[in-house]
């Protein structure tokens, strides 16, 4: 008994034992998996070059349980690491390949952090890892194809990095993976088939690449269980299937900046789930003028989101439009060649946030049940063809924070309702007909930030109420008839960056108080009539980077301190009593001298008996001048009645505001030609008639010199081969000639671009002509005119290719009969100046002649005198005259040598032949008349044309 007592000791005993040895190597074999996991999360440490919390610095530490570690999640059981969340820590570093040994890890978040380098292999072949998310970092590399292995993953993110090379076919075997986002990298290549029919995926994010090839065929096509589609962005091509629709979970389908072509699916409406469609800036269209598309889309009740802006859809806005989700809240149509009227049933969209209609050729009015859109926030009609006014409807949208209605054709007056729109923080009505003054209850909006009136037709004055507008960043009311002084409160608009005042008549003096704005980046008072002095507290503008005063009447020393060190002279011309620095090309400002009694005494005098006089005097010439019209032909200090209008066969009058209207508010794209004194530019009459409009530079002395020769010259010619004058436009501020429209450009347009080509014969022809019209000015008046300055440039041709001479603006009248030069401070173009018209300014008949043979010969080379081949001794008719005869192929424009071998012989004669008179022309300044040259070249060779019957 005792023996077997004994055993039963040792047996418990020997079990003990046992148990023990097991526990401590369970404890053993779990601290080894603790230090294993360690030893990869402080590698992971290591490699973190920036961490700027020290929260990794000063929480993981190796004395300290792993699993207490900021951001690691372990076990309850195994006490093994199974997430590693460090999202959002801003780290800086690389992933070291350790982190492959978490075998136990689920969750890996290193997003939103700024590691880089490439992922270790080992990442892929976790085979625990369920989701993987790398977003916004700076990683690199492939995506490798060691993902495949990866069989229990279920998300993978890695957007927003710069991920590399291709997609590989092995994601679509992951058996488990339901959301792969890969946007916002540089992958190439095609995306692989395979992936669309991956029973398990409901997200696909690919946006931002450089992913091409089409969209798999409907065989290839079903998308069971995609949510989310996601790729814009990328160069996608081809049609988009109509087996789109049988991805019928999808909810958020988007494919915009794509290359997309074809139709947009009339089935799409049967994808009824569907919240986001975005199929921007592609080149879809619809198969029907009405858009049937839009009316299958009333079939997706949950639709919130459109955007089919910049396709060419070209058709017309349906009524059905009316009938699309009452959830929807962002619809976009711009740039999509849409035409006809904005329909009203849009206002049953009841919950539209943002509605963008611009760029398209819609017509009629606004509708006024826009008015019924009470949460509208942004809406933008820019860029149409709209008439009438500014609907009153449109003041109800209490949370209107857009408004964009620029480049249409609106007219009237700006609502006073506008005060209305408290919500307003954007306002564009640039480009329209608006008349009359900006109403006073605009200023009450405290909290807009920018506003656009320019290139309308606006009068008065500036409100002292804009400096109530504390928060406004940019105004720009260019291009209006605004008057009056600038209110010395707008220097109370601190936040100010971007002001446009131009081309108005604005007067008194540039407020002081606009050194208060101190935000100010771009400043413009270009073009009226400011005067005064140019305030120093503007030194004190910090961030002012652009400047125009140009053309007002400023006076007095340009300040030099600040910034105004950094301004040109283009800030500035224009002023002719301005004084500075000779880099600003102004006057040098004089040192003041003392005043004596007697100066003092004189000044006294003037004061109170002249200066009372001249103030009475001005205010009834100008109560006088301001009671009539603004109107083509009155008021004209230079035309009177045998002026150019009476020259003329046909009588044409034109009033400003049509001139205006014609010219879009002398907008920049209608300019067709420049010059030193003004702009030119080409209009079209409500008629249907073309014209040219020479606009003088305002307040420029030598601009207005320049109309007065050019009026002067124009009324006492008429002949073919000269620029005729419709009409003449002259007020206190606006100088211009009305010309018939030149639809072939200038001699120098076709010389000297690749885009056209002139033949031997139409470069005769057009010498011709101009040899015609020299011996008209030359002799077959009183009194003879000199045109100055012949260059191609002035060398208009009409719609048969006939020339017509322009700009006299620096032409000359020799006044007797026995005088046969005179002399001028004008300068002509360089280059093309006979020798004593450019050293002692002498003209005559023979300068002109000079400058026709410079131009036969630029006309018939296509050098110009100009070129960069001419340098030293070395000018063009020297170049001429010393390759000719013996060297033909290398002086003549090449294109004149080409073609047809039997008129080749007859080329070269002639150009040969022409070479004499070139000579006699140039180098001799002959006196002979310049129409000789074209009445030699008809008699000496039979195969030239007639002046009147032209080839």
């Amino acid at each position: 008994m005792e023996r077997n007592l004994s055993l039963s000791m040792i047996t418990v005993s020997l079990t003990y034992c046992l148990l023990l040895c097991l526990v401590a190597a369970a404890a053993a074999a779990a601290s080894n998996n603790i230090t294993t996991d360690q030893q990869a999360l402080l590698a992971l440490k290591d490699h973190i070059i920036y961490d700027p919390t020290s929260l990794l610095a000063h929480n993981w530490t190796s004395n300290t349980s792993v699993c207490t570690w900021i951001g690691i999640t372990c076990d309850a059981n195994s006490h093994r690491v199974t997430t590693l969340d460090i999202s959002q820590f801003n780290l800086q570093g690389t992933i070291p390949p350790q982190l492959g040994n978490l075998s136990s890890l689920t969750t890996l978040n290193l997003s939103h952090n700024r590691l880089s380098g490439s992922v270790p292999s080992s990442i892929y072949t976790m085979h625990t890892l369920k989701f993987l998310d790398f977003t916004d970092n700076q990683l690199s590399g492939s995506v490798s194809s060691f993902v495949f292995n990866m069989s229990s993953i279920l998300v993978i993110r890695l957007t927003n990095n710069i991920f590399s090379g291709e997609i590989p076919h092995e994601i679509a075997n992951l058996p488990n993976l339901e959301a792969l986002a890969l946007g916002i990298n540089n992958l190439v290549g095609v995306l692989p088939a395979p992936i669309f029919n991956m029973s398990t995926l409901k997200v696909l994010i690919l946006i931002n690449n450089s992913l091409s090839g089409s969209l798999p065929s409907r065989v290839d096509l079903s998308l069971p269980t995609v949510e989310q589609l996601n790729l814009a962005l990328n160069r996608f091509s081809g049609t988009i299937p109509s087996s789109i629709t049988n991805a019928s979970k999808l909810t958020f389908l988007e494919l915009g900046a794509n290359t997309f072509s074809g139709f947009i699916p009339n089935t799409i409406g049967n994808l009824r789930n569907l919240k986001w469609l975005g199929l921007a800036n592609n080149s879809l269209t619809s198969s029907t003028s009405k858009l049937s598309f839009l009316s299958s889309l009333a079939n997706c009740k949950k639709l919130r989101f459109v955007n089919l802006i910049g396709n060419p859809l070209d058709g017309f806005l349906p009524s059905s439009i009316g009938n699309l989700s009452v959830s929807l809240e962002t619809l976009g149509i711009g740039n999509c060649s849409i035409s006809g009227n904005i329909p009203p049933a849009i206002s049953n969209l009841s919950n539209l946030l943002t509605l963008v209609l611009d760029g398209n050729k819609l017509t009629g009015p606004i509708p006024t049940t826009f008015g019924q859109l009470q949460k509208l926030q942004g809406l933008d009609l820019a860029f149409n063809k709209l008439v009438g006014s500014f609907p009153d409807e449109l003041c109800h949208l209490a949370r209107l924070d857009q408004l964009v209605l620029f480049g249409n054709k609106l007219s009237g007056s700006i609502p006073s309702c506008l005060s209305n729109l408290t919500s307003l923080r954007s306002l564009y009505l640039a480009s329209n007909k608006f008349t009359s003054v900006i109403p006073s209850t605009f200023w009450s909006l405290k909290d807009i930030l920018f506003f656009d009136f320019s290139s309308n037709f606006l009068v008065g004055p500036l409100s002292l109420d804009i400096g109530n507008l504390k928060v406004l960043l940019g105004i720009s009311l260019s291009k209006n008839n605004l008057s009056g002084d600038i209110p010395a409160t707008i220097g109370g608009l601190k936040d100010l960056q971007f002001m446009d005042l131009a081309y108005n008549r604005l007067e008194g003096p540039i407020p002081k108080s606009f050194g208060d704005l101190i935000s100010l980046e771009v400043l413009n008072l270009s073009n009226n009539k400011m005067s005064g002095s140019i305030p120093t507290s503007m030194e004190k503008l910090f961030y002012l980077g652009e400047l125009n005063l140009s053309f007002n009447k400023l006076e007095g020393e340009i300040p030099s301190g600040g910034t105004f060190a950094n301004f040109t002279a283009e800030s500035f011309m224009g002023n002719e009593f301005l004084c500075g620095l000779p880099n600003l090309q102004v006057q040098p400002c004089k040192v003041s001298k003392p005043r004596t009694e007697h100066k003092s005494r004189k000044k006294i005098l003037l004061i109170v008996i002249v200066l009372p006089l001249s103030i009475a005097l001005t205010i009834a010439i100008t109560l006088a001048l301001k009671s009539k019209p603004i109107e083509c032909g009155e008021r004209s200090t230079v035309l009177s009645n045998d002026s150019i209008l009476s020259s003329q066969a046909t009588l044409r009058r034109f009033s400003y505001l049509e001139l205006l209207q014609a010219t879009d508010n002398f907008a920049e794209n209608s300019i067709i030609g420049r010059g030193g004194f003004g702009s030119v530019y080409g209009a079209r009459l409500e008629d249907g008639m073309k014209i040219a409009i020479k606009v003088f530079h305002r307040q420029c002395a030598s601009a207005l010199k320049s109309f007065e020769a050019e009026c002067e010259v124009l009324k006492k010619i008429r002949h073919r081969n000269l620029i005729k004058v419709i009409s003449s436009c002259s007020n206190d501020d606006f100088k211009a000639l009305v010309l018939e429209y030149m639809s072939n450009g200038s001699l120098g347009d076709w010389l000297h671009s690749s885009n056209y080509v002139l033949n031997i014969f139409q470069r005769l022809n057009i010498m011709i002509d101009v040899a015609s019209a020299l011996e008209y000015l030359h002799f077959d008046h009183s009194t003879p005119i000199i045109h100055c300055d012949l260059k191609p440039s002035n060398v208009l041709l009409d719609e048969n290719m006939v020339a017509h001479l322009s700009d006299f603006g620096i032409a000359k009248l020799l006044s007797g009969e026995d005088e046969s030069t005179m002399r001028t401070k004008t300068l002509a173009t360089i280059g093309y100046m006979a020798p004593e018209y450019g050293i002692g300014g002498e003209v005559s008949t023979k300068s002109d002649v000079y400058s026709y043979g410079i131009m036969l010969m630029e006309t018939f080379t296509k050098k110009k005198p100009t070129d960069e081949i001419f340098v030293g001794e070395l000018s063009l008719k020297h170049w001429v005259n010393d390759l000719l005869p013996n060297s033909l192929v290398e002086v003549v424009d090449k294109t004149l040598l080409s073609g047809e071998e039997k008129h080749s012989a007859a080329k070269e004669q002639c150009l040969l032949f022409g070479r004499s008179h070139i000579t006699m022309l140039t180098l001799t300044s002959s006196t002979a008349k310049a129409g000789q040259l074209s009445l030699q070249v008809h008699s000496n060779h039979s195969y030239s044309p007639s002046p009147v019957q032209k080839s």
